[in-house]
């Protein structure tokens, strides 16, 4: 809510550049909600300072492109760029070791989770640049699909509720919610299948 308050006299102020904008920021791991960001992007169309359609399709430019850089940063400038301090704050080797460890897990579906899930976003889309485990075709592909389910939620949920903030927000933490409880089903199913391929494969040995 606090975000919410401050993004809203931006993005009123500055419209779809200020979103744009805000996504890329977002893209690199400063900690500035996504979903909130669309939904305040959402919410100045709603309130008549914006076309909602066009809004969609900043937020889709802005979410793909800022994720795009993450991944050709890391996959062009990686080993270099892991130097800097701030980046060795924001992608731990803690956080490194997990994205590999995913990857190795679940292959590329990570990155259609990745996109849901902010904490990890940034470090799973660089280290998938930077080891060089998918190329940039299937990474566009798995976050695109990801991001046309995420991006019209928000946005069209913004738009909807711009007249009723409470609503807006019950509706937001609904989906939240909904869309971990998803991840994890989806995540143990993932880890059941692996687990029955990897047994496989030592029977075989």
């Amino acid at each position: 809510m606090e975000v919410f308050n401050v993004l809203l006299p931006i993005f009123t102020e500055y419209g779809y550049l200020a979103v744009f904008t805000m996504l890329l920021v977002c893209g690199f791991g400063v900690p500035v909600p996504e979903d909130v960001t669309l939904v305040t992007g959402g919410v100045i169309a709603g309130l008549g300072y914006a076309d909602v359609h066009t809004m969609f399709a900043v937020g889709m430019a802005g979410v793909m492109i800022g994720d795009g850089l993450v991944f050709l940063v890391g996959r062009y400038q990686g080993e270099r760029v892991m130097r800097w301090g701030w980046v060795r704050r924001l992608i731990t080797p803690e956080r490194f070791e997990a994205a590999q460890g995913a990857f190795e897990k679940y292959g590329r579906w990570v990155m259609f989770v990745a996109r849901f899930l902010p904490g990890l976003r940034t470090p799973v889309f660089f280290t998938a640049g930077m080891t060089r485990r998918v190329s940039f075709g299937t990474w566009f592909l798995m976050d695109g699909v990801a991001a046309l389910i995420s991006v019209p939620i928000w946005v069209y949920l913004g738009y909807f509720g711009a007249r009723n903030f409470d609503w807006m927000f019950a509706i937001l933490h609904r989906f939240q919610y909904g869309i971990f409880a998803l991840l994890g089903i989806g995540a143990v199913v993932l880890g059941v299948m692996w687990w029955r391929k990897r047994r496989a494969a030592r029977g075989q040995a």
